[in-house]
């Protein structure tokens, strides 16, 4: 299954309601200023920037899949962080963080158990993982009505043999993998995270329906777009279900 890409200065333009869920995550995070954390996904780098803001004399290593993304981020960044192309699915540090944060991107990794289990090794023995991602239910409205517009006659051909490259994981399945890991004090739960973004159109293509509107010639993708808006209730709401975690890799007295 192809990875969908990213719009990086687009996503830099409409992103304002997934840094203002990052933050809230971040405020999960307990740091006295020094540490080194691992920003797993960092998209263009706006909530990286929070997360230094914070750690005055710490040190931020900043991963993301997606080119675009770290070529933005790098240029917002400067010299502030490390940032590294790199898939999470083949995360290896030379030296372990002291956490791992990371807000809207593990619900685009399709193997958690292999996740969590990296991410496991890429912390240090009584190291923090506090994150966020779509869970069970995430926008669920929205999908169905893509779903809808994908049968038309106008987009149907292109959604021939069409699977989704999210996974929206229930808190008890998440539970169960990253104790599985090796973490302890394990804790998971759904939270609505409505959203209605200024740019609807602008939006849904770079961020909630990127994985459909990809699949389209451009001529099609604003009519794709607006079609699953009609769909729905105006204004528009972004009916976003979200799984937190927060979890410790456990001491080396276990």
């Amino acid at each position: 299954m192809a990875k969908r890409g990213w719009d990086a200065a687009s996503y830099d333009r409409v992103g304002a309601p997934m840094t203002a869920m990052a933050t809230r995550v971040l405020d999960r995070l307990p740091l006295t200023g020094n540490e080194t954390v691992l920003d797993a996904g960092c998209g263009t780098g706006r909530v990286t920037e929070l997360l230094i803001e914070r750690l005055p004399e710490g040190r931020v290593l900043a991963v993301d899949a997606d080119p675009d993304m770290v070529r933005v981020a790098r240029k917002n960044l400067g010299d502030r962080a490390e940032v590294l192309r790199v898939d999470l699915l083949q995360l290896q540090l030379d030296q372990p963080v002291d956490a791992v944060f990371s807000s809207a991107t593990f619900h685009w990794v399709l193997d958690h158990p292999l996740l969590f289990a990296r991410l496991y090794d890429a912390l240090r023995p009584g190291g923090l993982l506090v994150a966020q991602c779509g869970g069970r239910g995430n926008i669920a409205d929205l999908r169905r009505a893509a779903d809808d517009v994908a049968q038309e006659r106008a987009f149907s051909s292109w959604f021939q043999e069409w699977e989704p490259s999210w996974l929206y994981a229930g808190p008890e399945e998440t539970a169960d993998r990253l104790s599985a890991a090796g973490f302890v004090d394990v804790r998971t739960w759904l939270a609505p995270e409505p959203v209605v973004p200024d740019d609807p159109v602008e939006y849904l293509t770079t961020v909630t329906l990127g994985p459909h509107v990809q699949r389209l010639p451009e001529a099609q993708r604003q009519g794709f777009v607006e079609a699953v808006i009609e769909r729905l209730p105006s204004p528009l709401n972004v009916d976003y279900v979200r799984l937190n975690l927060d979890a410790r890799r456990a001491d080396r007295s276990g």
